[in-house]
């Protein structure tokens, strides 16, 4: 009985702590009204200091990108603080190259506006828009994997280079209190600009995905902003090697279009890994890119195959048959889509196999 009313008596002590200081947050911490000067001037506002400064450059109609959604775990949200940051964080500091630190960077979801501050963002994220579209089709690709098709409403059309991004945002709903933004390939053809397709898998307990696939129905309404990202085709005579597995197939469909319209004869081996048969989807999209483009081929492999896949395809870790098929990759490109982790055994392997870093191309999504 001591122990229990002991227990009871710390919950509470806890609880009457918790709510001093959220009150001595609100009341404490009242920043006042903070300048943001934006490229030596052309742009600038006031706000309520407090928030961190993408969310407020967010709401001020000035995107950044954040593949995360602002949880500081991708560090895209790079803009270059010129006065008023303060101190670097701990959690910066991991993103963050010795030169970009010297130079004033600061990941824009870690950093609080708490007085006058002043940055420099690259010009071209000033015609980043926010749009707003309507559900066409939800699409089921897999047992985790969906389609989303958007038309577009406002404005009725977007441009974009194959390869690039866009952050949809997911509004408050259940125990979720504020809406956020996650990162999404584009996965359609750019000559569609009334629609965009976004290749959206299944993150268990993830906010965006979780409505994605349990609240969203055709028809609704829903906002995101774009597009962003440099993960485009080069223009060279390279050969090059397309690497992705799950969802990471997204910009490709995009890329692929674009090189099907255009009659790339470029050589490409498109290296894509699953687990199983049941991971696999968009195969006939595949073997239509194979029939249009001169030099293509599409190469999946299964990790795990069961006994009832009756698979004679590749088999093994995707980066294993990428060796296998290149021990040599001196002289080509490659294009990466997937996670940290696949990422950095990709680089890996094919730096290991004679491909020069600057020849990788990849957009990280954490």
């Amino acid at each position: 009985m001591t122990f229990v009313l002991a227990v009871g008596t710390l919950c509470l002590i806890c609880g009457v702590l918790a709510g001093l200081l959220t009150l001595a947050g609100r009341f404490l911490n009242d920043y006042g009204r903070c300048r943001v000067l934006i490229n030596g001037g052309e742009r600038e506002f006031e706000v309520d200091g407090g928030d961190s400064l993408l969310n407020l450059l967010t709401q001020e109609g000035l995107f950044i990108p954040s593949a995360c959604g602002g949880r500081g775990s991708c560090g895209l949200c790079k803009v270059n603080v010129l006065s008023g940051g303060g101190p670097l964080l701990p959690t910066e500091g991991p993103h963050l190259a010795a030169e970009e630190i010297d130079a004033g960077m600061r990941l824009a979801c870690q950093l609080k506006v708490r007085n006058d501050i002043e940055i420099e963002v690259p010009r071209e994220l000033f015609s980043v828009q926010r749009y707003r579209a309507a559900v066409a089709s939800i699409e089921d690709l897999t047992g985790d994997i969906k389609r989303l098709r958007l038309e577009l409403v406002d404005p009725e059309t977007i441009v974009f280079a194959p390869g690039q991004y866009i952050q949809l945002q997911a509004p408050a709903y259940g125990e979720n209190p504020e809406a956020v933004y996650r990162a999404y390939s584009i996965a359609s053809d750019r000559r569609d600009s009334r629609h965009i397709d976004l290749i959206i898998r299944l993150v268990p307990n993830g906010t965006c995905t979780t409505w994605v696939f349990t609240i969203l129905k055709t028809a609704d309404s829903v906002e995101f902003n774009g597009p962003y990202g440099e993960f485009c085709l080069r223009q060279s005579d390279r050969p090059m090697v397309f690497i992705a597995g799950g969802s990471g197939l997204a910009p490709f469909m995009s890329i692929l279009a674009q090189m099907a319209a255009e009659q790339n004869a470029r050589t490409c081996r498109f290296f894509f890994g699953a687990r199983s048969r049941g991971d696999l989807f968009l195969l006939d999209d595949m073997a239509r890119f194979e029939r249009e483009l001169p030099d293509f081929k599409f190469i999946p492999a299964l990790s795990d195959p069961a006994p009832e896949d009756d698979w004679s395809g590749e088999t093994g870790l995707i980066t294993d048959v990428v060796a296998r098929h290149f021990p040599d990759c001196s002289g080509m490109e490659a294009y990466l889509c997937g996670s940290p982790g696949m990422l950095g055994a990709c680089i890996k392997v094919l730096s290991e196999h004679g491909l020069a870093e600057e020849n990788i191309y990849f957009d990280k999504f954490a």
